[in-house]
């Protein structure tokens, strides 16, 4: 998931347009961008939505935005997000193991009661906030509190406004990204960077998805569709990348046939690690169409 359109839950206006962009994802929200007033007219619109005909058909990746745990939307969103189908439910605000695994029961219950509405596709799957201190410091534990965690989700506006932390300062952006980063790598769970509230800033969001995904991260939110094209741009392998990972996957073919370990090429030694990391090119690749 290259690029994650967001669109506020409020906005219906919004729905089937952005169901129609080149996003390779959808990230409906009713947590910050509905006002509490609105909150319940918010979901019951989206409900409706998501269960469509237009939505079903779409090979879009569907998130929803839940409030958090310790408001009184909590309940009512992830009912109405999982009587719907959707299969992907991004959490705020988690600061504990135990806050995810309450969350994955709470999933549990609900699968149980909406069963007559579930495809079979598989499980529901929980996306992280890392949007605190606190989460940022037990991400691993977070992504790695429950298997529905798909993966980690990193929030920089949240994490750093409340202490005037400048989003220019490129030292404390590097840090949190690599601290999140290396949390999913070792819980084995994806990386997804947040959002980048400049929308007429393109340069200073394409510099920040560049340095995520060579932090290892998969994607990047975007808050407006102007920002789709850099976020799949930046996140595609890269044809040189692609033909590499073809030669690898060659070369290592010829060493095991010859009972070879690690082994040269283009003048880089190749020994699992690398050759993992072509193999992950590949099904990139061919997930996005760019080769078969």
């Amino acid at each position: 998931m290259r690029s994650k359109l967001f669109v506020p839950a409020s906005r219906p206006e919004l729905f089937s347009k952005a169901l129609h962009s080149q996003a390779d994802g959808l990230s409906f929200d009713l947590e910050d961008s509905v006002r509490a007033d609105k909150k319940s007219e918010a979901r019951n619109r989206l409900g409706e939505f998501l269960k469509t005909d237009e939505v079903r058909a779409s090979q879009k990746i569907i998130i929803v935005r839940v409030n958090p745990m310790d408001t009184p939307y909590y309940m009512d969103d992830m009912a109405t997000v999982i009587a719907s189908g959707v299969k992907i439910i991004n959490i705020p605000k988690a600061e504990s193991s135990e806050a995810v695994i309450a969350v994955a029961n709470t999933v549990t219950n609900l699968e149980k009661q909406f069963q007559s509405n579930l495809d079979g596709s598989g499980l529901v799957q929980l996306l992280i906030n890392i949007e605190t201190p606190k989460s940022l410091r037990l991400a691993y534990e977070l992504a790695s509190a429950d298997p529905r965690v798909m993966g980690l989700q990193l929030g920089l506006g949240d994490l750093f406004e409340p202490y005037a932390i400048q989003r220019t300062q490129t030292v404390a952006v590097e840090q949190a990204m690599f601290l999140m980063a290396m949390a999913a790598h070792e819980a084995g769970v994806a990386a997804f960077d947040g959002a980048y509230a400049n929308i007429a800033d393109t340069a200073g969001y394409e510099r920040e998805a560049k340095l995520s995904h060579s932090l290892g991260y998969l994607g990047k939110s975007c808050i407006h569709p102007s920002q789709i094209e850099i976020a799949n741009t930046v996140f595609r392998p890269s044809d040189e990348e692609i033909a590499f990972s073809l030669k690898v996957m060659e070369a290592e073919r010829e060493a095991q046939a010859n009972s070879i370990g690690a082994f040269v090429v283009d003048g880089k030694m190749i020994d699992p690690p690398f050759a993992n990391r072509a193999r992950s090119i590949l099904k990139m690749a061919r997930q996005f169409g760019l080769i078969k």
